[in-house]
């Protein structure tokens, strides 16, 4: 799968939701796209990522 530009390996049944909480992103603080889609965050958990997929997560960064 591509991560954020990067080619990483993901364990096969792995959902949006486990992947999300596997590299701690506080959910509150993010936003998501898979495959050109913003995805949102009530269908993390349904989602089953696959190897193909191209995934980007956008942090929000609070400051002035």
């Amino acid at each position: 799968m591509i991560y954020n530009g990067k080619q990483v390996s993901i364990e096969e049944n792995t959902t949006l939701d486990q992947f999300i909480q596997i590299n701690n992103y506080d959910i509150k603080k993010i936003a998501v796209e898979l495959n050109l889609d913003i995805i949102p965050k009530l269908e993390y958990k349904n989602i089953i990522l696959k190897d193909s997929d191209k995934l980007e997560v956008v942090s929000f960064v609070g400051g002035g």
